[in-house]
């Protein structure tokens, strides 16, 4: 720590340590819940959630199918409303990545990430130089006049990882981004989005069925409980990064998360 930080922290020489106000979450839920139609028809989907997520931290989000994951991140993009509760996501538009890559076919590589730019209001002078920064930054560089049909699946969630980062967000919000691509893809894009994650210093909200996913990426796993989705439990990961998603530590603690999520799967079926 340099001689300025440390006064920042510590005060005037002798003096008592000042105090160091803590930011506040970059993602913040208060008793949210979300419900779909009226009357005796209607769905609960979320019931009075709360949760913090705080600025730069990578929080995985998991439970059984229909749980409310995907509703979650859905409120936080601004994409719908909650039928109950506060959610804040701080000023700027969270930036939101799906599990397909949802490219527009008749553009190239790079004319989508440049749309996202030009919707983003970045001058036009500077969108190819951007968009080849973004294309390098996720290993495409010199795709930039390949369609979306002439890519691998991992090639596209690629594209579609830089899209989402052209938006500069300092939130993004990833449903199940690698859940259609191979095992060997997979493991490669866990690197690269944990690499872009601590060199951009953007806050991840991830969603996956994966458990060991969660355990190999995540700061924190937050479980939800069966429809209606409430947090049912919290796992802080204190596991050391790099991680590999076959390491005995990342295997251990994605067995103690499955467990509690097969007690919640047995509870709601009886």
């Amino acid at each position: 720590m340099t001689a300025i930080a440390r006064q920042l922290v510590t005060g005037v020489a002798g003096a008592e340590p000042a105090v160091v106000a803590e930011a506040p979450p970059a993602v913040s839920l208060h008793e949210v819940s979300r419900a779909f139609g009226e009357g005796t028809g209607a769905v609960l989907a979320l019931d009075r959630v709360s949760l913090d997520v705080r600025p730069g931290e990578f929080v995985c989000l998991v439970g059984a199918s229909g749980c409310g994951k995907t509703t979650l991140l859905n409120l936080v993009a601004g994409l719908d409303r909650p039928s109950a509760g506060e959610v804040d996501a701080g000023t700027g538009r969270p930036a939101l990545m799906f599990q397909d890559a949802a490219l527009f076919p008749w553009l190239t590589v790079a004319g989508n990430v440049e749309l996202a730019l030009r919707l983003n209001g970045v001058p036009k002078g500077e969108r190819r130089t951007r968009t080849a920064e973004l294309l390098e930054t996720v290993h495409l560089g010199g795709m930039e006049r390949r369609r979306p049909h002439e890519l691998s699946g991992g090639m596209r969630q690629r594209v579609a990882l830089a899209r989402a980062l052209a938006q500069d967000a300092r939130v993004l919000l990833m449903d199940e981004p690698f859940g259609a691509v191979d095992a060997i893809t997979r493991d490669l894009l866990h690197d690269e989005v944990e690499h872009i994650w601590q060199a951009r210093d953007v806050t991840v909200l991830f969603v996956t069925h994966n458990v060991r996913e969660a355990a190999r990426l995540g700061d924190r796993i937050v479980l939800l409980t069966s429809r209606p989705g409430r947090v049912a439990a919290t796992f802080d990961v204190a596991i050391p990064r790099p991680r590999r998603i076959e390491s005995p530590e990342v295997s251990e603690l994605a067995g103690r998360v499955t467990a509690r999520l097969r007690e919640e799967v047995g509870r709601h079926g009886r």
